[in-house]
């Protein structure tokens, strides 16, 4: 089916008081075992290139028209999402690409800086039709740049987002990007003061290092947009590695690149369910 707007899938889920699930794709591989997870459970995903898998690329428009492709194959929604870009002009080439969203970061500017520079994008994207959402309060673990045990103050968050126009908000509530283990600690009471607060959608980063079940208290106490990425690399990589074991002698990539895959679409269901997205697949088709 054709794309469908991030807007309409983060809106529903935020209605519904559901999860919208946005996982992170690397390889062709990744998106596939995305959209076969999703139609597994029912569900909507959003599908993430972030800019660190473009510098990996070396370009955004091969990774990018290789998951839109498996994204309009889908026989479950599904929309194509720029994650964590910091330059407008990365921004500018994946709204001309086709992307129904961007995730700005501008957050290791000053607070005024990070307002002016974000809210410049903001026009740019809605002027084009696409949702824009943005970081406030450093989130630990990305490229050093953030600062880890940083929350973000829901009196400054409700300003921002007058301030800049943004549609969707990544908050700093206790998570970490890139975490091997599940143990982060969220602030269950900060979030639930967020979503007070904050008019717009909530956007958990660092989701990989959350437990289950936390996960599944923080879509309850207000959090939407669930980003995931490090968690289904866990999965990709342990698949690959156990098929090689198996077999020292395997050489055709097609073997073990497919268990990577096959794993992660089954991690992709269960993690569906845990964010309460199962059963909501028509939900990305309403705004």
């Amino acid at each position: 089916m054709p794309l469908v707007p991030t807007a309409a899938i983060v809106g529903a889920a935020r209605t519904r008081s559901r999860g919208a699930a946005a996982f992170n794709v690397i390889q062709v591989e990744h998106a596939q075992a995305i959209v076969a997870g999703a139609l597994r459970a029912d569900a909507p995903v959003i599908l993430q290139l972030s800019q660190n898998a473009v510098r990996y690329h070396g370009a955004l428009r091969p990774i990018a028209a290789a998951a839109r492709a498996v994204a309009e194959l889908a026989e479950a929604p599904v929309a194509l999402h720029l994650d964590h870009a910091t330059e407008a002009g990365l921004v500018h080439e994946a709204v001309g690409l086709g992307f129904g969203s961007v995730m700005y970061d501008a957050s290791a500017l000053g607070y005024e800086e990070n307002v002016a520079a974000t809210a410049e994008v903001a026009r740019f994207c809605h002027d084009h039709g696409v949702w824009m959402e943005a970081e406030l309060g450093e989130i630990g673990g990305k490229d050093g740049v953030h600062a880890p045990g940083a929350r973000t103050d829901p009196g400054e968050a409700a300003e921002y987002v007058a301030a800049t126009g943004v549609d969707g908000l990544a908050v700093a509530v206790g998570t970490s990007h890139a975490m091997l283990t599940r143990d982060a600690s969220l602030d269950l009471p900060l979030i639930a003061a967020l979503h007070e607060a904050v008019p717009v959608p909530l956007v958990l980063h660092g989701s990989s290092g959350v437990p289950d079940a936390d996960l599944t208290a923080a879509v309850d106490a207000g959090m939407t947009k669930i980003n995931i990425a490090t968690q289904l690399n866990k999965v990709f990589t342990a698949a690959v590695r156990d098929r090689l074991a198996a077999d020292p002698a395997l050489v055709d990539t097609r073997r073990y690149l497919g268990a990577g895959r096959d794993a992660t679409a089954a991690e992709v269901a269960r993690l569906l369910g845990v964010l309460r997205s199962t059963g909501a697949s028509t939900e990305g088709n309403t705004a």
